[in-house]
């Protein structure tokens, strides 16, 4: 019997076993592998020394707990393929064949542009979007890590047809029959839940015409107890979203309120109203920080700005009147950001196979992009 290739997933954010767990479980299927979690959450004391804690770290998602190792163990073998949902080199294991970059983020802030990725071997880029800021920033060579269109494996099933609005809205005590606001931030600071959060959740409670979802960033810069801060606000209208992976709340969602957030991006594959709240000193901090941030090409032409709390009320009845308003811009960035979604899941999990060496050649929708300076093919 051949010896099981091993593959270790690792991660200091929910976030990121949220944007491989789609990989993870087509690949749990195949007996050619043994799978590993590890990672935890990210702790820096006093003296700077990094630590990870795994205590209850994967405890919520559907994995066999026997997968999960610590990253002392890690550190003290190999496994053949590294999947990694962020740029940080801090959980690599002793030695490892292969490593794959799946990335976690698609917003215009576009931190995943950075050298920092190219010390993994396979690129797994979300669509033609990213694969043009690669090439401009010249990361895409022939003799280096190879980049390739994959698509992005967290948001297939919005287009899957497997999520069920009603089923969701109906087990969290919400009515479906009322239309659905989803608030969810981004975790950099003077984001808008830091900013205006209790104004934006009160003026929406009050109006009591909507139903309203909260998610808080599970990793964000400041550290707020939101879900104690917010907890006077629920209500048979107002449920706070505990759960980690916000796709099917954005399946569920007919707007999403945001500011800088990867999810208005992801929310484009749904062609729904989108409101972003203003938040200047935020962007102040993004263009000292982000040199890729892109406000132009889309940005937030895709929806509506709203400056003040005292206009949203509004601007929510206004978009939901009007939510074709934006659809072009929106589809065409959805069509720019995304290669093949709901295809990508299996187009991930056959780079992570192909890096294992279990397949000679990489799944037919998969493209390598190439050095010269030619537009990748859709």
């Amino acid at each position: 019997m051949k010896t099981k290739k091993r593959i270790l997933f690792t991660g200091y954010a929910p976030i990121h076993f949220v944007c491989f767990l789609p990989v993870f479980q087509r690949l749990s299927k195949d007996p050619r592998v043994e799978l590993f979690v590890s990672g935890g959450f990210k702790k820096t004391d006093e003296a700077g020394e990094v630590t990870f804690c795994l205590d209850g770290f994967y405890d919520q998602f559907p994995i066999d707990q026997k997968c999960v190792i610590p990253v002392e163990s890690v550190r003290a073998e190999h496994f053949d393929v590294l999947v990694s949902a962020h740029l940080s080199d801090t959980l690599f294991p002793k030695s490892v064949g292969t490593t794959v970059q799946i990335f976690h983020g698609v917003s215009f802030k576009n931190l995943a542009v950075r050298d920092k990725a190219l010390r993994y071997d396979l690129l797994c880029l979300p669509g033609r979007y990213h694969a043009e800021l690669y090439r401009k920033s010249g990361f895409i060579t022939d003799d280096g890590s190879k980049c390739l269109l994959t698509g992005f494996s967290k948001i297939d099933s919005l287009v899957s047809g497997e999520l069920d609005r009603d089923a969701l809205l109906t087990s969290l005590g919400l009515s479906p029959e009322l239309p659905t606001l989803l608030f969810a931030p981004t975790g950099e600071k003077h984001n808008a839940l830091d900013t205006m959060g209790i104004e934006v959740v009160k003026a929406i409670s009050e109006a009591g015409r909507w139903n309203l979802l909260v998610k808080p960033h599970d990793h964000p810069k400041k550290v707020v107890d939101w879900f104690t801060e917010l907890a006077p606000f629920e209500s048979d209208k107002v449920r706070i979203v505990k759960d980690k992976d916000i796709i099917p709340y954005l399946h569920a969602a007919d707007l999403l309120i945001t500011d800088a957030s990867s999810v208005a991006v992801e929310y484009t594959l749904m062609d729904r109203p989108i409101i972003f709240i203003d938040i200047p000193k935020l962007f102040k901090r993004l263009k000292k920080r982000a040199p890729n941030l892109d406000l132009d090409t889309y940005g937030r032409k895709i929806g509506s700005i709203v400056a003040k709390s005292d206009n949203l009320v509004y601007a929510i009845s206004d978009s939901l009147a009007n939510p074709d308003r934006e659809s072009e811009i929106r589809r065409t960035m959805a069509s720019h950001i995304f290669h093949a979604p709901g295809s990508a899941t299996e187009n991930v999990a056959g780079v992570v196979l192909y890096a294992a060496g279990l397949s000679e050649t990489l799944p037919e929708s998969v493209e390598a992009l190439k050095a010269e300076k030619q537009e990748p093919s859709g």
